[in-house]
């Protein structure tokens, strides 16, 4: 193989890559997001300046990809703390935890999405969605919402999916120096919204040293959405270097 053939390509292994180099489009996203207040001390400890916190707010998300190219179906979950960063608001994306190795891989690699192994779950029990995330054999957290009771304006479904995330990209050398120490900012600009609704939701987080969601309580609810869509995920950019 050539020099210039290994620098061609998309990633190891060289006869089997994790993951393809593409911008994943995705049919029938499926979301499932609760709004919780939570204590401002602890997330103070999880999120990185310059970000400012706008309120002690969380938002808990379950998103089902049954159809997404390159990748394939699978489930992923994860907790994104409302920010601001330069007067724009925004949302901090805590941790992922996902079903499918190929996203994980990518999603770390290529962009700068904080994703983790894990084993997300939804489904309708009679009247109810069901959400839950296991971390091996635990149960981490048990979402529940009533089946689609009132209709969302396409114009809320719209500002919920197009809201700016942010991330930390850490990468490091063989001695552990810091490679890449960024704030990382995405937004989808491109989807459809297929259908959106608001419900009632419960929410229950359970103590997990390797997948530490309860560290962020639930102390209220303010609001929970179930938004279907087809979307291209937005491409990712540095907005602040840590290193200069």
């Amino acid at each position: 193989m050539k020099i210039e053939q290994v620098i061609n390509l998309p990633t190891t292994p060289i006869n089997a890559p994790a993951y393809i180099l593409t911008s994943p489009e995705f049919r029938k996203r499926e979301y499932i997001s609760i709004l919780y207040e939570t204590d401002m001390d602890r997330l103070n400890e999880v999120v990185p300046e310059p970000l400012v916190i706008v309120e002690p707010f969380v938002r808990f998300e379950f998103m089902n990809m049954p159809d997404s190219t390159a990748l394939g179906s699978y489930m992923e979950c994860g907790q994104l703390v409302k920010v601001s960063y330069d007067g724009v608001l925004g949302e901090f994306n805590l941790g992922m935890y996902v079903d499918n190795f190929p996203a994980v891989a990518a999603g770390r690699e290529m962009t700068a999405y904080p994703k983790k192994m894990a084993k997300p779950s939804l489904y309708i029990d009679s009247d109810t969605i069901v959400a839950k995330l296991a971390y091996g054999t635990l149960d981490v957290a048990i979402a529940t919402m009533g089946y689609k009771n009132f209709k969302m304006t396409e114009e809320d479904a719209r500002k919920e999916i197009s809201i700016p995330q942010y991330f930390l990209k850490i990468m490091r050398d063989y001695t552990g120096k810091a490679l890449v120490c960024e704030l990382a900012k995405s937004q989808i600009t491109e989807f459809q919204v297929l259908d959106a609704w608001k419900s009632p939701a419960r929410l229950q987080l359970f103590e997990h040293v390797s997948a530490p969601l309860a560290d962020l309580p639930v102390r209220k609810i303010v609001d929970a959405s179930h938004i279907l869509t087809n979307l291209t995920l937005g491409k990712t950019e540095t907005v602040f270097d840590y290193l200069k």
